[in-house]
Parts: C-alpha cells; sequence; structure tokens
C-alpha cells in the first residue's frame, strides 16, 4: 500500500505541471505506477520541469543589479536583497528547498525503480543516465544555497543538506556534512558518464543531459572544489563534443539563448522576467563593461533614463544551465590556477575575439599577452563576470572566490553584507525546519 501511496503523491504532483518533450509543450504521462520505458521517461521529463526558478533569487544577494524602489514586487524580494533572512516579512519568496528536493524524487523513483523494471537498453541507459546527472545538478544547487563553500581542510565538519536517495516518503531528513554531499554528487556524475550515450542533445530537447552536459557539470563541480587539474580534464571533453562560440560581430544573437551555437543545456530560467522588470543594472557591472567595445553591452542591457536595464534573460528563450562559453572560462580559470598563465590567455583570447570589436580585440589581445599573471587573474575573473551577467552564477562564485563586501541601499539606507558573512550561506528554509526537527 505504502508503495502504492508514494506514486499517487507522485503523479498528483506531476499533473498540472509543464514537461519539457518539446521543450515547451511537454505533458507527463497521467498514469498512476509506471512501469515501462516511456513511463519512467515521462517522470524524469516532470522531474526535469519541476527543477526550480532559484537563480534569480541569488543574483538578488549579489552585485549584479539594484532594486527598483517604486515597483510592485518590492514587497516580495526586499528583505533577500537586504539579506533579511533571520525575521522576513511573511511576503518574501522563498527559496525553493522543496521544489528541488521534489526534483530529486523525481530521480529517485527513475534511478531505483526504472533500473529495476525497465529492460536493458540504450534508451534506459540514457534514461538512468540523465536521472544521476539530474539528481547531482540539484544536490550542486543545494549545498552551495544552502551549505558552507566548499572547503578542503573543514567539508568533514561542515554542515551541508540532507541526502535522500530512496524513494521514502516517511525517512527522517538529518544533514549531512559538505564533503559527504560532493562525495554524493561526484558519485552521481560518475555514474551518469557510465550509461549517457547521446554526445549532444537536439535543440528543443537540450533541457535534457548528455554527454557534453555531463562533463561541463563535472567541470563546474571540481572548480567549486579547487581540483584544477580535474576541472581541467573534464572541461576538455565537454569541448570535444561542443566548442562553437557566437561571434557578435556578426551575429546580434545573445549567446545564452537555448537554440544558439553555444547551448550545452538549456534547462533553467535563470533570470526570471518578473526581476527583470523590476530592477536596474548594478553601476557597478554596468562599469565592468566597455560601453564602446564590448559588444555584450547593447545586447545585454538598455538605457532607461539615467540608468540601465537588463536585456537579457527572462525570456523562456534564454533558458541557460550550460554553454560554451562558460567552459571557455572554466578552462582558462583551472590553467590559471595550475599557473600556467600562457596557456590561459590563449584558452580566454578566441572567447575575446567573438565580443569585441576587431580594433579592440587587437589592442586586448595585445595588453593581455604582457600582463602580469596578477593583473591578469583580475581580468579573467572580471570577464567572467561580464559574460556571466545574470544567468545565476555571480553568487555562487562570490561564495567560492572572496565572499566580499556588498552593500545595498533601499529607500536612502544602505544595508551591508561584511566581508566573510554568515549570510553568505543561507538558513534552512523555516516551514522546512518546522517539519522536521532534524534541521
Amino acid at each position: 500500500m505504502k508503495n502504492i501511496s508514494k506514486y499517487i503523491i507522485l503523479f498528483t504532483i506531476a499533473i498540472g505541471m509543464n514537461s519539457c518533450d518539446d521543450y515547451l509543450d511537454i505533458k507527463p504521462e497521467g498514469k498512476v505506477i509506471p512501469e515501462t520505458l516511456e513511463d519512467f521517461r515521462a517522470v524524469l521529463t516532470t522531474g526535469y520541469s519541476a527543477f526550480p526558478r532559484h537563480k534569480s533569487l541569488t543574483t538578488l544577494r549579489a552585485d549584479e543589479l539594484v532594486l527598483n524602489e517604486f515597483d510592485d514586487q518590492l514587497l516580495y524580494s526586499k528583505d533577500i536583497y537586504i539579506w533579511k533572512d533571520a525575521n522576513p516579512d511573511p511576503a518574501t519568496t522563498s527559496f525553493q528547498w522543496a521544489q528541488l528536493y521534489n526534483t530529486i524524487f523525481y530521480t529517485n523513483v527513475v534511478i531505483n525503480d526504472g533500473n529495476a523494471k525497465v529492460p536493458s537498453s540504450p534508451e534506459k541507459d540514457q534514461l538512468i543516465g540523465e536521472a544521476y546527472a539530474l539528481r547531482a545538478l540539484t544536490y550542486f544547487d543545494l549545498i552551495n544555497l544552502f551549505g558552507k563553500p566548499y572547503n578542503t581542510t573543514s567539508s568533514s565538519s561542515d554542515r551541508g543538506v540532507p541526502l535522500a536517495l530512496e524513494i521514502d516518503l516517511e525517512q527522517e531528513f538529518i544533514p549531512e556534512s559538505v564533503a559527504n554531499v560532493y562525495t554524493q554528487i561526484l558519485s552521481d556524475i560518475d555514474d551518469a558518464k557510465n550509461l549517457l550515450n547521446q554526445d549532444t542533445q537536439v535543440t528543443g530537447l537540450n533541457y535534457r543531459f548528455s554527454k557534453a552536459a555531463i562533463y561541463a557539470l563535472e567541470a563546474r563541480v571540481r572548480l567549486y572544489r579547487n581540483e584544477w587539474q580535474k576541472a581541467l580534464d573534464a572541461v576538455n571533453i565537454a569541448l570535444s563534443y561542443r566548442n562553437e562560440l557566437i561571434d557578435l560581430n556578426t551575429d546580434s544573437t545573445l549567446p545564452n539563448k537555448y537554440d544558439t551555437v553555444e547551448s550545452v543545456m538549456a534547462l533553467e530560467d535563470v533570470f526570471t522576467n518578473s526581476l527583470k522588470v523590476s530592477t536596474y543594472v548594478s553601476p557597478e557591472l554596468i562599469a565592468a563593461f566597455d560601453q564602446t567595445n564590448d559588444l555584450r553591452f547593447p545586447l545585454y542591457f538598455e538605457a532607461s533614463g539615467s540608468r540601465f536595464q537588463f536585456e537579457k534573460g527572462g525570456e523562456q528563450e534564454q533558458k541557460c544551465t550550460f554553454r560554451t562559453s562558460e567552459l571557455y572560462l572554466i578552462k582558462a580559470e583551472a590553467e590559471l590556477r595550475l599557473n600556467n598563465f600562457s596557456d590561459s590567455k590563449t584558452t580566454l583570447l578566441p572567447l575575446l575575439q567573438k565580443r569585441y570589436t576587431p580594433t579592440a580585440y587587437t589592442q586586448l589581445s595585445t595588453d593581455i599577452n604582457t600582463m602580469s599573471d596578477q593583473d591578469f587573474t583580475i581580468f579573467l575573473f572580471e570577464e567572467r563576470k561580464r559574460e556571466l551577467a545574470v544567468e545565476g552564477h555571480r553568487w555562487f562564485d562570490l561564495r567560492r572566490m572572496n565572499q566580499k563586501q556588498i552593500i545595498h541601499q533601499v529607500e536612502g539606507q544602505d544595508y551591508t553584507l561584511i566581508e566573510n558573512d554568515p549570510r553568505y550561506t543561507l538558513p534552512y528554509p523555516r516551514n522546512a525546519q518546522l517539519n522536521n526537527p532534524n534541521l
């Protein structure tokens, strides 16, 4: 009876949710207990669709935007923006802890029951591999929201998040260490690599994991763990599957769109339209760009009086989880951390050539080749900030790099996130704590 009940709950949740067989128009199967490959594909499709839009909320906490104080969305976002986590206004949008674990539940159904019920085939291997990969991605985001940044010396004692790997609706959620969570993430990545057999996904199905995407995920995870050589090894494999970049000198398409040559995986709405229209670009982010020669500037931003608003993000066609420009930046950073500064510069130049005017690139390439190691390090991280603006990377980058001081102003009052502030790690949501005394 318990087994039947869990699937009734599963498909009650699934009904009414958008899934993704056609990327924009998917409907999960309405069966109670999945039995076939097609049934379990529908379960995983719902799991993909359930993946929440939490990256916009992290952008509120970082240094990329300022709130429009006259917008009616202020009530929902102000306390996130000022890092008021202890006692936020009840109307404040919550970080989607439950939704992330909901996605994990769907992956567990596929991994545990799908593995047992579906006959062997390449299609089954691909499906199970995607489930492992999606679970790894979800835990990676959970640990980077609610766990401390990875630190080799303290990760075994730093509190992470609970691991739920079975289909047990009555299990106790007990937090694991950061080290244990990352161990599980890497185990899931290894299982996914052994099973995935689609090198890439066709446009429209590229919300799903592929070989290119799983190595992109591994490269990102290794980067966050400061495993520079392993990050370099993984990103080189990812680039062997997909390495094209849009040349903004000849094509003014936003490079983060799901249907461009840069798209490796397009699952996430990383910057919601409601936030796009209720914010302005921060002066700090504007100052990071060469407004004349950086071809991204008029694509990413639009003037609004004396300020700028975001053109990038907020549209469904801009779903983006991994793209090739991030892979070049990961590779360049890994080489830099390995003290291979010459290689790092060589890796970065093709991206710069496609983002700046020819005249500016000629000067940049000369300047970069003569930069000191310290100056190039600063330039590379600024380039990462420019390229990946409002794609959900900045808050996580600040956590892993320097946890700098940030000041946000609302209604004439300054609010400060001090350097190495404990609020760089989110507390568990209050409703989750109320429902589970182990948290």
